[in-house]
């Protein structure tokens, strides 16, 4: 029905001028924008949604969970009838409405139209008469790798449009899902454990200790007068004698075998 404006400009809607046209834009943006303002944000699982749309059979019901964004099925026969009535009474989950087999029908008469080879395009309009038109529509594309491939996008491409309304509908919002970090290689590389130093064998520590004490001798006898030569020889001597007397070389630092050793030496 016409309107008239408030100059008495005779409109309808088909008559629109460029003032209430951009008006009737502005409208719908800033109803868009309200609307994703109180969208509830969730991470939609674009994949696991997709399939769910693409599947109508009656006995599989699908749910998106608003929490996880992950989609869940029941199967009828194959459930527990009590998950399947705990699920639907459960306000996280909003059940998914597929898209029905007339739509998805349509998509293929429209990508036929669209095939370039005229003897494929004859096949695919035999394929999609009478019943499991959808089997066969995709066996007569197995041999066409090039257009199998652009029905699949086709295909994507309107799914994910009726997703989108889908979930605008139900004041959803898509928000991006979380993402799992995978470590590299570097990063799970087990750490080198040091190994614990082995204490030094009693052995060594006696022949560094030998080591020193020859040292500290061959300063000593550097340091004698020419008297005291023979003294310290004969001494030295004594010492070697009762080593190899008694099988054994007498205790470092004995200070009762030097003083007995020393007097003996006087003695003589």
């Amino acid at each position: 029905m016409a309107r008239r404006g408030a100059a008495g400009a005779k409109y309808d809607g088909n008559n629109m001028n460029e003032n209430d046209a951009g008006q009737d834009k502005q409208d719908k943006h800033d109803k868009q924008i309200k609307h994703e303002d109180n969208a509830l944000a969730v991470p939609v699982a674009w994949e696991a949604l997709e399939d769910a749309f693409e599947n109508n059979a009656p006995e599989v019901h699908s749910y998106l969970h608003f929490d996880t964004g992950e989609v869940i099925r029941i199967v009828d026969g194959v459930a527990d009838p009590s998950m399947h009535t705990r699920i639907m009474n459960d306000a996280r989950y909003l059940r998914i409405d597929p898209v029905s087999s007339r739509e998805q029908y349509r998509w293929m008469e429209r990508f036929i139209a669209t095939v370039e080879d005229e003897e494929l395009r004859r096949r695919l309009n035999i394929a999609i008469d009478g019943k499991g038109a959808f089997r066969r529509f995709k066996d007569a594309l197995m041999s066409h790798p090039v257009d199998r491939e652009r029905w699949f996008a086709f295909r994507s491409e309107r799914l994910r449009s009726c997703m989108e309304s889908w979930l605008t509908a139900h004041g959803i919002s898509s928000v991006e899902r979380p993402t799992w970090h995978v470590p590299t290689a570097q990063e799970v590389k087990p750490v080198a454990v040091e190994e614990p130093v082995e204490p030094t064998p009693k052995a060594a520590v006696r022949r560094g200790r030998s080591d020193i004490q020859r040292a500290r001798l061959h300063e000593l006898v550097d340091a004698l007068a020419s008297q005291d030569m023979d003294l310290a020889q004969s001494y030295l001597e004594l010492l070697r004698d009762r080593r190899h007397a008694a099988g054994r070389a007498p205790r470092a630092g004995s200070d009762a075998s030097v003083a007995a050793a020393a007097k003996s030496a006087d003695e003589d």
